[in-house]
């Protein structure tokens, strides 16, 4: 995904350890469904749009019908449920400290053992990042043992939907193997509890990041993908037949078209082993690739590209591409499926042999989609088959069941023709701001990474009308909504066109700015309207962390001027009560700037507060002007009741990450406070009925979803009702139940 909406580089989350060869930590075991809310239970849901991420592996078990599994890059993994036709999410547990184990890199099945099921997870392999771990289970993700690695794993960096990357070897159901991206191959002999190097592999260090691409089993051999390979500096495909010695495997293609191995699967039938390549590990950046086929017996490798990249489309436009997925039919001998990745000009496609790979058929050129049920996936058009399609999946009991992943949802079809996707449950959003109106049809607007955000006019199925659009927005960077006059909103974000547009219909339907700051292009950070919709301001930030002016409109856009005196790079907050007031922090000094004319000038009112994190942010109280809450992280949560001249820092807690407000618990009250912090000695989801004196937590240890303190938001119309934003488990929202 864009790298613009994932970033999140966590402050004080990196925990490394030195690699070495001896067995790393045992694992503990817990369940994930256990403890309930220290006071009153809450229900948890997603509020309903559809995938929205990148699936990047796909399983069916073979022994069992209709048991299938799924990973994400940041979201964490999936059991279909065939009974109720949803997706089951499985490491929800993940909480806080371990926001970085909620990307999956791999997932692993034991053949004969249905209710066994193994997570390789990690989401980022960089310094500032935690290690990876090894999750098993033996009642299919319901309760999980951990084992916490001494290497890093990659489930959102480059290479994501190759695979899979973990194994179980075989010829002995106890020993799994684990390719590496940095640190080569892994192996434990007693399901994962303890790991120690494979030093007979002959491949140990990677210099692309990539290492182990992935892990396959044929008869008795494993086969193993390395990233580093063909056309750069060497092999790409080891194998082994008795786990210990490893070699080349004699004949394999080499040249660019085949430089990165990314699936490999076995058909027993014929004791063919196909593997697709690329030139580039993807999702982005491959230009060639290709598909080959070993017969096992006699060690002879065929081509069987379906068809060679580099040609022309119809536009004139280079036809370039990569290959990606890959799944044979359990049933059906020589038949098999193989994607195209990265092939933007003609659009990916899955091609489909019946034959061994001699002939191929474009399932992409009969296809039927029906989104009706995913609105958004027409992106203000129409729906494409697909784009970034790397994890593909046959039902092993269903020759005409096929599935495969995309960079925002999973499509499956019963009868080849007609696709539709098979999502139900599974929601992967990155989430920027949640805004709940006062009034009007929705109860909930979004600002999202990647998909723009949404008008949900419902919270039970996807929004009708699809993404906001006029402009469609890729990862949008601000939303607003003014206090005084609920029907105006205004948001920005990334666009190949206008970067910014406002509502006067509560965010139903939208106007582009008709013009904005040069910078705003390569640089749209967050926006604030005034109490009145009268003025805008809004921030101008990469997301690189470059800060420039901010910028001030009071005709909708139309012209914008810059303000000097407002610190560059904070985000404008605006005060719900007085129309001319907006305030500013720049954390990078401490200090709280305050303007008193619409946003014209600004000067400094509060200082001394804490400093160095640009996440630090005022929330205002709905309805009270100059009642100011500032979430300073571990620095705890300050309140100002004089606009911004004082704080006071709260002794109620000593961490904060995310402050919002909801209609309080009896009229004429308070609003209802909720808080992503820490009261006691972890991080956790709190509502407050008494002006933060006392909290309540809300969430409980089966529902913590990794990093949550981005957005959180009450309900103005329900008194209880929350919506929490995730970083890849979409828009959560809970109510007393």
């Amino acid at each position: 995904m864009p790298l613009p909406s994932r970033r999140a580089v966590l402050a004080g989350a990196a925990a490394t350890a030195a690699l070495t060869a001896i067995p790393l930590t045992q694992g503990r075991s817990y369940a994930a469904s256990t403890a309930a809310a220290e006071a009153g239970t809450y229900r948890w849901r997603n509020a309903v749009i559809g995938g929205t991420g990148f699936v990047t592996g796909v399983v069916f078990h073979p022994a069992e019908k209709g048991l299938a599994y799924a990973r994400t890059d940041i979201g964490g993994a999936y059991r279909w449920d065939d009974r109720t036709g949803r997706w089951i999410p499985l490491i929800d547990h993940l909480g806080w400290d371990d926001w970085n184990l909620l990307g999956v890199e791999a997932l692993a099945i034991d053949p004969a053992r249905p209710n066994r099921l193994y997570l390789a997870v990690g989401t980022y392999a960089q310094s500032w990042a935690s290690n990876g771990a090894i999750l098993r289970s033996d009642d299919r993700g319901a309760t999980w043992t951990r084992t916490d690695l001494s290497v890093k794993l990659g489930a959102n960096e480059d290479g994501r939907g190759t695979g899979e990357r973990l194994l179980v070897d075989p010829r002995d159901a106890d020993t799994l193997w684990l390719g590496t991206r940095h640190d080569g191959l892994w192996k434990s002999t007693d399901r994962g509890a303890t790991w120690a190097q494979a030093t007979a592999f002959p491949a140990t260090a990677s210099s692309s990041g990539q290492g182990v691409t992935f892990l396959a089993a044929a008869g008795r051999t494993v086969y193993a993908g390395w990233g580093d390979g063909n056309g750069d500096s060497g092999t790409a495909l080891y194998s082994t037949k008795d786990g210990a010695a490893w070699e080349a495997v004699p004949g394999q293609p080499s040249g660019e078209a085949a430089k990165v191995p990314q699936h490999a699967a076995y058909d027993c039938h014929t004791r063919d082993l196909y593997v697709s390549y690329a030139n580039a590990p993807g999702p982005n950046n491959q230009s060639t690739g290709s598909v080959h086929k070993l017969a096992t017996a006699t060690g002879t490798w065929t081509e069987v590209t379906p068809v060679a990249p580099g040609g022309t489309t119809s536009d004139g436009s280079a036809d370039t591409f990569g290959y990606g997925g890959l799944a044979v039919d359990a049933r059906r001998p020589g038949t098999l499926v193989v994607s195209t990745n990265n092939r933007w000009a003609d659009v990916d496609t899955l091609f489909r042999s019946t034959d061994g790979g001699r002939k191929w058929t474009s399932l992409k050129d009969t296809a039927v989609l029906d989104v009706s049920q995913t609105p958004y996936l027409k992106w203000g058009a129409e729906a494409k088959f697909g784009w970034w399609i790397q994890a593909v999946g046959i039902d092993p009991f269903d020759s005409r069941h096929i599935v495969y992943g995309t960079g925002a949802t999973l499509f499956g079809t019963r009868d080849l023709v007609h696709w539709a996707p098979q999502i139900r449950g599974l929601e992967e959003t990155a989430v920027n701001k949640l805004v709940s109106p006062p009034s009007g049809t929705a109860h909930l607007l979004s600002a999202l990474g990647d998909i723009g955000g949404f008008y949900h006019d419902t919270l039970t199925a996807s929004p009708a009308a699809g993404m906001s659009a006029n402009p469609i927005l890729g990862s949008t960077t601000g939303l607003d909504q003014a206090a005084l006059k609920p029907s105006y909103v205004v948001r920005t974000g990334w666009s190949s066109s206008q970067n910014g547009a406002y509502s006067t219909d509560g965010g139903q339907s939208w106007t582009p700015f008709a013009a904005q700051p040069d910078i705003a292009s390569s640089a749209p950070g967050p926006v604030a309207v005034s109490a009145d919709g009268t003025t805008l301001l809004w921030a101008l930030i990469h997301w690189s962390g470059t800060t420039y002016p901010t910028h001030r409109s009071t005709d909708n856009g139309a012209t914008w001027t810059e303000v000097a005196t407002a610190p560059k790079g904070a985000t404008p907050v605006a005060d719900p009560a007085d129309p001319t007031r907006f305030y500013a922090y720049d954390t990078t000094t401490g200090t709280v700037h305050v303007s008193t004319d619409s946003g014209a000038t600004f000067t400094a009112a509060a200082t001394g507060l804490p400093s160095g994190d640009t996440q630090f942010r005022i929330t205002p109280a709905p309805g009270r002007g100059g009642d100011l809450w500032l979430s300073a992280k571990w620095n705890g949560l300050f309140r100002s009741t004089d606009g911004g001249a004082t704080f006071t820092k709260l002794s109620s807690c000593w961490g904060s990450y995310a402050i919002g407000f909801g209609k309080a618990a009896t009229e004429g009250a308070y609003p209802a406070i909720y808080h992503v912090g820490s009261v006691v000695d972890f991080t956790a989801v709190y509502r407050s009925d008494d002006e933060a004196a006392t909290w309540t937590r809300i969430n409980d240890d089966a529902h913590q979803w990794g990093w949550i303190g981005q957005t959180i938001t009450g309900d103005p119309r329900i008194y209880g009702r929350v919506y929490l934003g995730t970083n890849g488990r979409g828009i959560q929202y809970g109510d007393p139940s």
